[in-house]
């Protein structure tokens, strides 16, 4: 490529774009603290939470300072105690297998769909037919191994696409387990429930939702923040306890809680930002699409994101699976184009959980695709001709890679 057209990178995300477009708004945001002294909780965060909630279609929400803490305390207020079993998925931040930790129970897994990255229901079944029994007496479904009796499971809506929810929670039912959904990236997603005949969003499915609003998140704030969504009105009462040092009235403390609150700027923020997210997510879709045109030659050696027929993605990132990934990645960065790896290790195979036992082969889908996934620029502000030079340069470089096998070539074909 020219060196007139490298002139201007693409970066894997733009920060600037979307608050210079609501500055003088986000500002108001500032000036309104500054002049009332409402810096934690208050009114702003009270109509983040009612409106956030309405969004989601869930009857609670409850500011809280992160994601991890949106899992943790969703855990620990569904009932998830010291000794328990959570089951979760192996490609996933490790956020979501620290609140586990973190909650007091152990993290496993199961694996996934090769083709939406999402937990395979069918794993799920599996793990409970498999390597657990059903104990009649204490009515818990008891782990084999440990011993330990499972209790809760966490899909995590990877990349902004819903898990498929309704085998799910079929099963859940069946064993009695709690259903957190990690929807830290699925802000505004949607999936149709055959069982309710109805398109459902994220957050309002499970007995509790945990979203983060990190920065780079569909619904990001100017610095650190997550809410949980629920339904349950006891979980609701119990979640704003413990993000609170676990007082209902200050200085009446019922537990031992967390300083884990929301603070009112952030709140203020989000309500500003939530505004734009359905436009926000319908340009990331609309990118989705452009991307699928482009890269979809047959011959190009590129697995593109699969959409399930029964899941609306909110593409909070748009990820490939080619060969040889750092070498592409290497040859997009030398374009000036920028790129990010989401999640180079599953969480099975690192020290932190090296204690659980695994090893390499107990989750082949998860490591087969871990070292071949490669997220592409996206953002709402990302434009069509930048996209094209994103595709030519792939394409390029793919095209070249298949040559250069001589004889090793390796077909990778787009799922339908």
């Amino acid at each position: 490529m020219k060196s007139a057209e490298k002139s201007k990178a693409i970066p894997f995300l733009d920060l600037v774009a979307p608050h210079e477009e609501l500055k003088d708004e986000l500002c108001a945001v500032f000036q309104t603290a500054l002049e009332t002294g409402g810096f934690v909780g208050g009114p702003q965060v009270e109509a983040f939470e009612k409106e956030f909630a309405k969004y989601c279609e869930a009857r609670h929400c409850i500011g809280v300072g992160s994601g991890t803490d949106a899992l943790l305390f969703a855990l620990i207020a569904a009932g998830v105690k010291e000794g328990d079993l959570v089951v979760t998925v192996p490609n996933t931040f490790i956020a979501t297998a620290e609140a586990i930790t973190l909650a007091g129970a152990q993290p496993d897994f199961v694996d996934v769909d090769e083709r939406t990255y999402n937990m395979d229901p069918q794993k799920l079944r599996e793990f409970c037919e498999g390597q657990c029994q059903f104990d009649p007496a204490s009515g818990k479904l008891i782990h084999r191994k440990s011993g330990k009796p499972v209790t809760a499971v966490i899909p995590v809506h990877l990349y902004g696409q819903t898990a498929d929810m309704d085998p799910i929670l079929e099963l859940a039912e069946k064993y009695g387990l709690l259903v957190i959904e990690d929807a830290c990236q699925a802000h505004g997603a949607s999936y149709f429930s055959a069982r309710s005949n109805q398109w459902k969003r994220a957050g309002s499915m499970g007995v509790a939702a945990a979203f983060s609003f990190y920065p780079g998140k569909n619904l990001g704030a100017c610095g650190e923040g997550g809410a949980v969504t629920t339904n349950d009105d006891a979980v609701a009462r119990k979640i704003r306890m413990l993000r609170d040092h676990g007082q209902a009235q200050k200085y009446y403390h019922e537990l031992a809680g967390y300083n884990g609150r929301l603070d009112a700027i952030q709140a203020g923020i989000l309500r500003v930002k939530l505004n734009r997210l359905d436009t926000w997510n319908r340009s990331r879709r609309e990118a989705a699409s452009r991307y699928q045109e482009l890269l979809g030659a047959a011959d190009s050696n590129v697995i593109l994101p699969a959409e399930a027929s029964n899941a609306k993605s909110v593409y909070h990132l748009f990820v490939i699976r080619v060969q040889n990934r750092e070498e592409l990645q290497k040859f997009l960065a030398e374009e000036q184009i920028g790129t990010g790896i989401h999640y180079p290790v599953p969480l099975h195979l690192q020290n932190a959980y090296k204690h659980l036992g695994y090893e390499k082969g107990s989750f082949p889908v998860a490591e087969a695709v871990a070292p071949e996934l490669l997220s592409l620029p996206m953002f709402p502000q990302l434009t069509a001709s930048q996209q094209e030079r994103v595709a030519k340069a792939v394409l390029s470089f793919t095209g070249e890679a298949v040559l250069a096998a001589s004889g090793q070539r390796r077909y990778f074909f787009a799922a339908s």
